[in-house]
């Protein structure tokens, strides 16, 4: 009796490990053996860890390409679906849901945000940023899934904030995914979150060139050769994917040719230059208060506060279409970037859609927003070069070229007082409009707005959003941990 009971015992053990009654042990196993296989392989294909550096980074490459055009198509099919309904619905309907869309929006991010992937909040950058300086490179894949789907959500339901940023945090969740499964060594693993960095500005903004240099500038602050090789390759494998998908065109088409035809239009692009740094400190100023006013805005739960935002940047977006009969304030605003780079929207217009921009991006990033400020840079330094352009006309009698020329010119010259990134900011312009004849002026402009804006805010905004949230970044050579504020339950932003 008791070795039938002992036969008993050891039967119905072995039935609860069999294969057959257990698929979920049984699929973890086989995953597992997948796993072991593919690594085993790896490894014999790439002895050494420089091996699998390389090899993973041009495996990161084409990834990052794909996953920047799946995030950017997602981004515009959900605006044709959510905010451009909107605005182009019937009678005065679309009032109400332009005003309704991006608020319903916001509130589904700021739930996202607040229950599911906290780390997902904001433009990317920061946490690239921090995960650079600070984890040796590692973001947390989940944090990137999450920037995917919100982001496509809020940018699509009509919030004021690009897809740019959020690219490279994406990118970089992919890099450090990699280098996790394939097992690299802490400093590999560092090393591989400047590539994502890399592939993602590469394909977001089809420029490779420029994603090298916002990569030396922003993320690695010196010029590793291992690294700066690794963010070439990546750079170029992921503006390839990208062009062999959406086609080989810059992001603006520009069927003018703009170049310096007066010297005295030097002087007025300098002045572009002054009012530029002016503009971006206002921005930087605005931004940094209003978050820091929603931070201690508790009469709501937290998770509402992206809905309230939502709610500002659509009454602003309805103020757009009533009083200027533009868009542009929604999304990134290419679309209406464009009419302003072939001259073709009064002052009036150019400098209400700066005015309107600059409040819409305030207002969907401070308040818990999950989305980018480069292209809102962008837009916003198109409207005030082209207000500046303006003046040249009517001041030198020069032909309306200029009102064009001026937007193309203020457009690096804002991104280079908001960003600090003025080797970027130049070459930026060139890959995206692909009109190199505005060198001179670019560089007048565009540094005269870095330098100013250095000296009025010494601290760049992706520093100063990251100690508005208790971390200081290091500067020199990385560190393992940085002390957080005691309670605080921050994550970069």
């Amino acid at each position: 009796m008791q070795e039938s009971h002992c036969f008993y015992i050891v039967l119905r053990y072995n039935w609860r490990l069999s294969p057959a009654s257990n698929p979920a042990q049984a699929a973890e196993r086989q995953s597992n053996s997948i796993r072991e296989k593919l690594l085993a392989f790896f490894n014999r294909l790439t002895p050494t860890e420089r091996q699998k550096l390389w090899a993973l980074t041009i495996a990161a490459g084409g990834l990052c390409g794909l996953a920047a055009v799946a995030f950017h198509q997602s981004i515009t099919r959900l605006e044709t679906l959510l905010i451009e309904r909107a605005i182009h619905a019937p009678g005065n309907s679309w009032i109400y849901w332009t005003l309704l869309t991006p608020t319903l929006g916001g509130l589904i991010v700021g739930l996202g945000l607040h229950f599911w992937v906290p780390g997902a909040v904001g433009s990317g950058i920061p946490q690239v940023k921090y995960a650079y300086a600070v984890q040796s490179g590692r973001v947390p894949f989940r944090d990137a899934v999450g920037k995917f789907i919100l982001s496509s959500i809020q940018v699509g339901s009509g919030a004021s904030l690009g897809r740019e940023g959020p690219t490279v945090q994406i990118c970089g969740g992919i890099t450090s995914l990699l280098s996790r499964i394939f097992g690299l060594s802490r400093q590999s693993h560092r090393r591989m979150l400047p590539v994502g960095v890399a592939a993602g500005i590469a394909a977001a903004f089809n420029a490779p060139i420029a994603a090298v240099t916002f990569t030396v500038e922003e993320v690695i602050g010196d010029l590793d050769q291992t690294m700066l090789s690794g963010v070439i390759i990546a750079a170029a494998l992921a503006a390839a994917v990208e062009r062999s998908i959406l086609g080989q065109h810059p992001v603006f088409e520009i069927s003018k040719v703009y170049g310096l035809d007066h010297v005295s239009s030097l002087l007025l692009y300098a002045a572009l230059g002054v009012f530029s740094a002016l503009v971006s400190v206002a921005f930087t100023d605005s931004l940094i208060s209003f978050r820091g006013w929603f931070k201690r805005f508790s009469i709501v739960p937290k998770w509402t506060h992206p809905a309230i935002g939502g709610a500002l940047t659509g009454m602003l977006a309805v103020a757009a279409l009533l009083f200027f009969k533009s868009g542009g304030i929604t999304g990134g605003g290419y679309d209406v970037l464009s009419v302003a780079l072939a001259g073709n929207l009064s002052i009036k217009v150019l400098l209400g859609l700066c005015i309107l921009k600059i409040a819409a991006t305030v207002s969907s990033y401070a308040s818990g927003g999950c989305g980018g400020i480069f292209a809102p840079a962008l837009f916003i330094g198109g409207m005030l070069g082209g207000t500046i352009g303006y003046i040249d006309v009517l001041v030198f009698h020069h032909s309306m070229d200029s009102i064009g020329a001026f937007a193309l010119v203020g457009m690096g010259a804002v991104f280079a007082g908001i960003i600090r990134a003025p080797i970027t900011s130049v070459l930026i312009i060139f890959e995206m409009t692909g009109s190199y004849g505005l060198i001179l002026p670019l560089m007048i402009a565009n540094m005269s707005s870095f330098a100013l804006a250095r000296h009025w805010r010494h601290l760049p905004i992706y520093e100063a959003l990251l100690l508005q949230d208790g971390v200081v970044l290091p500067h020199g050579k990385p560190v393992t941990t940085v002390e957080m504020p005691e309670g605080s339950g921050e994550v970069p932003p």
